[in-house]
């Protein structure tokens, strides 16, 4: 038998359209809306970047969505195979995503950990000494050995969920955790604006000031839309893959954009008011979660201990509802591609992601080797934010719309005329042109300010590799 082209036992299937829903909403919705949102917001001027990246989520995001549940379904096989089969000059772009999601899963797992640390840390009275938060998430995350035994545990929940496989694994794991996530984040945001001056904080959030806008703000929204939806990685696709004819792919990917894109807000809500109530820096940076956040709850006082613990519970289970699904894009693969049984393309999958996260781990704290002077763990994040995943994107656009059959298309999308989709025909005039030149026009800028930062051997790293996933592909 052809494992290439044959799914085999292990690959299963939803269960159920509201099973495959929180699954890809829980995909969507990581550490990309909780941790990464609100500091690249603070970072870049808070609403005129919320601007951007709604527009981006509406307009690009859920068309790319769209097209990678199409695709996915089509073929009924993961990133390599779906590209594989319909023509082998494009199975460079299957490769990429794999790529991507095995380098996202080299530094993911890491910042996974530190949320379930924060977990025991709050329990065991972080925030009865506000002032010692910061210096705590500086010791903790460059120590050696800490941060690898709260990755481990991280790794081992995801290897727990995907192992048990599609609908008894990933599926169930997604019913549970979304709803747990949005009821702790709901909860959280009314008590920041609950607070004296918290409207200064919506102010920054959705009162955009678009004389901030320059090129690297439109790349960070653009990056951030991707990161956020899981796009341009394999996960949509591969999850696409598993589902049922009969599901309506259209109002499935409103859905979980729609759900994708509350939780970020709501995470912005639940941070920017109460930092604004206690006067405190929106762009702190990548430490805002672990550092800021704390401090905020300590100074809320007792109801803050709970909150805090909430907020992390629910950081951690975001990042688990991602993370699963960048792991099956990896399993998914070796299933499909190589034959493996589910449990040994897990373990294999697991062991090569856990090696590339002591070495992002480690590099944190100064340890390990670097590249260009980069440590491991901004490698992964640079090469895959500003280069992988919009390309990726990108080439998934111009795939289906140039070498799959636009009528073939219209089929799978309105499932053979039964489900209503109007605006089909903008939807791929934007995925043919307008999108991959967008994409392109500010992909390229974001290169060009690698170039000029000291961050352009990186992206020549990146580049180099695009190129040798398409000399490789041509050897499967």
């Amino acid at each position: 038998m052809d494992t290439s082209t044959s799914p085999t036992a292990d690959r299963g299937n939803w269960s159920s359209r509201i099973g495959f829903v929180m699954a890809a909403a829980g995909s969507a919705v990581g550490l990309g809306n909780i941790w990464k949102f609100p500091y690249t917001a603070g970072e870049n001027g808070g609403g005129a970047f919320v601007a951007i990246y709604l527009f981006f989520v509406i307009f690009i995001g859920f068309s790319v969505m769209l097209t990678e549940f199409a695709v996915g379904r089509k073929t009924g096989l993961s990133a390599v195979g779906a590209f594989k089969t319909t023509d082998r000059r494009w199975t460079f772009v299957g490769i990429m995503g794999v790529l991507s999601g095995l380098l996202i899963m080299g530094f993911y797992p890491v910042v996974g950990g530190w949320a379930i640390a924060y977990i025991y840390k709050i329990s065991t009275g972080l925030l009865s000494t506000p002032t010692a938060i910061n210096d705590s998430f500086g010791s903790f995350i460059s120590d050696p050995i800490q941060p690898l035994f709260w990755m481990g545990l991280y790794l081992l929940f995801n290897i727990f969920v995907v192992i048990r496989g599609v609908s008894g694994g990933i599926e169930k794991a997604g019913k549970v955790l979304m709803p747990l996530l949005f009821i702790i984040l709901i909860i959280v945001s009314i008590k920041g604006l609950t607070l004296p001056g918290a409207m200064a904080g919506l102010e920054f959030l959705f009162k955009p000031d678009f004389s901030k806008i320059d090129s690297s703000v439109v790349l960070a929204a653009l990056g951030q839309a991707f990161f956020s939806l899981s796009l341009g990685m394999g996960c949509m696709l591969t999850y696409g893959s598993y589902l049922r004819r009969k599901e309506n792919i259209v109002q499935t990917t409103a859905m979980v954009t729609a759900m994708d894109t509350g939780v970020a807000l709501l995470a912005g809500i639940a941070m920017f008011p109460a930092m604004f109530a206690f006067s405190m820096e929106p762009s702190a940076g990548p430490g805002l979660v672990f550092v800021v956040v704390p401090q905020l709850f300590a100074e809320m006082g007792g109801i803050g201990f709970l909150l805090a613990i909430l907020f992390f519970v629910g950081l951690s289970v975001a990042a688990l509802t991602s993370s699963v699904s960048l792991l099956e894009v990896v399993v998914a693969y070796l299933i499909d591609e190589k034959g493996l049984s589910r449990v040994t393309a897990v373990i294999s999958a697991s062991i090569v992601m856990a090696l590339l996260c002591i070495l992002a781990s480690l590099s944190i704290g100064g340890f390990g080797p670097k590249l260009f002077d980069t440590g491991a763990f901004d490698v992964f994040d640079l090469l895959t934010d500003k280069i992988f995943l919009a390309v990726g994107g990108m080439l998934v656009c111009l795939f289906a719309g140039w070498r799959l059959d636009r009528s073939e298309l219209k089929k799978e999308i309105t499932n053979d005329g039964k489900v209503s989709f109007p605006l089909f025909n903008l939807w791929y005039v934007l995925i043919k042109y307008i999108i991959p030149v967008a994409i392109a026009i500010v992909a390229i800028s974001g290169v060009k300010a690698g170039f000029d930062s000291d961050k352009g051997d990186i992206m020549l790293v990146g580049l180099a590799i695009i190129a040798l996933c398409g000399i490789f592909s041509k050897k499967l």
